[in-house]
């Protein structure tokens, strides 16, 4: 029998433009798998300063942020972590006592995946955005040895002041690109947005590289992976970022770690598709 609600409940939320399934199966799988008074509920908004108040003055204990709050959620927070203000880009808040700390658990995950897939720190990367996403992959790559790449952004103010401020160069498209790792920081591909269907690299690009990496989760299988999939390359995707992303966050919110074998269940659980309500 499920947990009953009451008034001693905690409550995490996440904020989004445009919400998904997966942190609120996996957080709430994990509440129940380690019998935690908890509850997770992912939130549509459009008002962000008003819903970081309600954080705030309701005792929500932690919110995950997706874009695009990623940054403008910083100003309305009472301090960062070390390696969310380093990257400029705040996707976890966490709630003590009413003072609200910001973190990064993006770089976490990138960071993490780069060693896990065995990546050369010889490669020559491209990463493709200039917002907080891009940001977090660009410091996961320099802490993890990586040091020859550009920065591929169609915002020149922003792709320039990235790429320069990391010792690297800007272009605003992929024409004349080589590189070894491809990295997609940004939304091309995501389900539901204006360019769902499109390749965030050009298929020629993709048969040069060794290795292709989309942060974007939703769907799993985006066109740039099933492309790099099929043309034999090394694939790093977005489900395996939201994953490790999303279990950092549990234990930011909850002091808890979970066994292998439980995070393993909620991520099986969390991928899958929910029961429509009936009734």
């Amino acid at each position: 029998m499920p947990r009953p609600i009451s008034k001693d409940t905690t409550l995490c939320i996440s904020l989004s433009a445009r919400p998904g399934n997966f942190g609120t199966r996996f957080q709430n799988f994990l509440y129940e798998a380690l019998d935690l008074d908890a509850i997770y509920k992912a939130v549509r908004t459009t008002d962000l300063a008003g819903a970081i108040t309600g954080i705030r003055a309701l005792g929500i204990r932690g919110a995950a942020v997706s874009m695009p709050f990623k940054e403008a959620c910083i100003p309305l927070l009472d301090e960062l972590d070390p390696a969310a203000a380093d990257i400029g880009s705040v996707n976890t808040i966490v709630n003590t006592g009413g003072r609200l700390r910001g973190y990064n658990t993006d770089y976490i995950a990138v960071r993490r995946l780069l060693d896990q897939h065995e990546i050369p720190r010889t490669a020559r990367f491209a990463v493709r955005g200039s917002g907080g996403m891009a940001r977090a992959v660009l410091c996961a790559l320099r802490d993890a040895g990586f040091q020859s790449g550009v920065v591929i952004a169609r915002n020149r103010t922003a792709g320039l002041a990235l790429a320069q401020g990391r010792g690297l160069q800007w272009q605003a498209d992929t024409r004349d690109l080589a590189a070894d790792l491809l990295i997609n920081a940004t939304p091309i591909g995501m389900s539901g947005g204006p360019e769902a269907a499109a390749l965030a690299f050009a298929a020629e690009l993709i048969t040069a590289a060794t290795t292709v990496f989309d942060v974007v989760a939703l769907p799993p299988e985006t066109p740039l992976i099933r492309t790099a999939r099929a043309l034999g390359k090394q694939v790093i995707t977005g489900a395996e970022v939201i994953a490790i992303q999303a279990l950092e966050q549990f234990v930011l919110y909850t002091g808890q770690h979970p066994t292998p074998e439980q995070v393993r269940a909620a991520i099986v659980y969390a991928g899958e598709e929910p029961e429509p309500r009936r009734g």
